[in-house]
């Protein structure tokens, strides 16, 4: 229970909300505050304060959080690679939105006919890292940077070009842009890149479909990655390459724990995502 309690507050701390903190977990918004508050009773301190429709950590809850969290991750990695993967063990892959669409989906519906035991789940490259240190996801399958040290084994596949989406014409680079989310450490390239060529970001969104639809609809140029190009069959005409594109790429790699290639059915689906990746670009 005690193991439960902290794995709530930090999944909290990230989240903000209890009710983004319940779907991350697969609780209910009550079953979360259940957890909290049995926490504190447990340590006798108290760790959350409301703050309008989100949660405010306390100086206690931020201290515990920073001495216990490195260790739980550890410790929740090191039971994951002690699990027998068997024929029915349910393999986690948790995926970038993007690289699902433009990239995984095409694999899946012939892939699952033969291993129905997986579950994917889309999250931004952080999160991902995140949950594969931790053993819940078996598979990471990432767009953008990793952080340092993240101590996975990392397969590359390619790194991915970029498109500016226009409405209109374009015959040289706009003077503003439509960007994803450039406080994401995952795309933090892109800022000094975009400065570089004297672009400055408009609107950063939190998905880059969101980005490539507000441009077709004439509010502002956006940079899309050619998988979302490809994805929402976007017209020629609407996309435009300049010189500054040439050096702003995104790694695309699958993460996983290095002991995770122990297992045949794991093993060979990291081979699968990565042939059908490269016959896709």
């Amino acid at each position: 229970m005690l193991l439960e309690g902290i794995e709530t507050l930090l999944v909290l701390a990230q989240e903000g909300t209890m009710s983004k903190a319940g779907s991350r977990l697969y609780l209910s918004q009550s079953a979360v505050s259940k957890r909290i508050a049995k926490l504190e009773q447990r340590i006798g301190k108290k760790l959350i304060e409301p703050d309008g429709r989100r949660i405010k950590l306390t100086a206690d809850a931020r201290q515990l959080i920073a001495a216990v969290e490195p260790g739980f991750k550890a410790l929740k990695g090191q039971i994951f690679d002690q699990l027998d993967v068997d024929d029915r063990t349910v393999i986690h892959l948790a995926c970038s939105e993007t690289l699902v669409a433009g990239y995984l989906a095409p694999l899946m519906g012939e892939y699952i006919q033969q291993d129905p035991f997986l579950a994917i789940s889309t999250h931004h490259t952080p999160i991902i890292v995140e949950r594969v240190q931790a053993g819940d996801a078996a598979i990471g399958f990432c767009a953008g940077h990793l952080p340092p040290q993240h101590g996975l084994a990392v397969t590359h596949l390619f790194d991915e070009p970029f498109s500016v989406v226009s409405h209109q014409l374009l015959t040289q680079p706009p003077s503003k842009m439509l960007v994803n989310d450039l406080k994401n450490p995952a795309n933090a390239n892109q800022a000094s890149s975009l400065q570089k060529a004297g672009i400055v970001p408009y609107m950063e969104m939190d998905s880059y479909t969101a980005a490539a639809q507000l441009a077709l609809s004439g509010v502002a140029a956006a940079l899309v990655p050619i998988s979302i190009v490809n994805t929402l069959n976007i017209a020629p005409h609407h996309c435009h390459h300049f010189p500054f594109l040439d050096e702003l790429t995104r790694p695309v790699q699958l993460c996983y724990r290095p002991n995770s290639l122990q297992s045949p059915r794991t093993r060979r689906l990291i081979e699968t995502i990565a042939d059908s990746v490269q016959l896709a670009i």
